[in-house]
């Protein structure tokens, strides 16, 4: 009974660390082909990497937006991300409409005073889901670099390895302990 519980616990590992390992590869291929841009059914995933935004959105989580549609729509209150003049992605909310959503001043909800700069339509990514994760957004940050996207593709590859090669050294002395009894049967 025990022994078909631990071979039942070693098939779901053995499942689990090779899902991981193909889903981890397919992740880091998808950031690096789109150039960390990636989205999903019209929806990308960004990384909070200021506190402006604070306490709905803490520094180092991730938020989805929704890509695309009528960038004039947007009201007082609504939360947006779009590419300042630096071409660095912000998410703030709009504070207000000017030129019948042409242009919006822009908000951190932590910060004292509106964005110098107007956001005109055209530099909207999206809009913001109300979704988010804390402590997310380090991971994608450091996935992002060289090093993480080789240590999210090596580190599964090293842990179904190393775990293969314990099943194997397991067997291996199952079946000379049963070699062993063979003999001592056999005289």
């Amino acid at each position: 009974m025990i022994r078909r519980i631990m071979k039942g616990i070693s098939s779901i590992t053995t499942f689990l660390l090779f899902v991981l390992l193909i889903a981890t590869a397919l992740m880091v291929i998808s950031f690096r082909a789109s150039g960390g841009e990636a989205d999903l059914f019209g929806y990308q995933v960004k990384s909070v990497l200021s506190g402006s935004m604070e306490p709905e959105m803490q520094t180092g989580s991730i938020i989805a937006i929704k890509l695309g549609g009528d960038m004039t729509r947007f009201e007082k209150g609504d939360v947006i991300t779009f590419r300042n003049a630096d071409n660095i992605l912000i998410t703030h909310r709009v504070d207000q409409v000017m030129e019948g959503g042409e242009q919006y001043i822009t908000k951190g909800d932590n910060n004292e005073e509106a964005d110098s700069e107007p956001v005109i339509a055209q530099n909207i990514v999206g809009t913001y889901t109300g979704f988010t994760i804390p402590y997310v957004g380090y991971a994608m940050s450091f996935a992002n670099t060289p090093e993480g996207a080789a240590l999210l593709l090596i580190l599964p590859g090293l842990m179904l390895f190393g775990y293969s090669v314990v099943t194997i050294w397991r067997v291996l002395g199952r079946l000379e302990g049963s070699e062993g009894k063979a003999v001592k049967e056999n005289h």
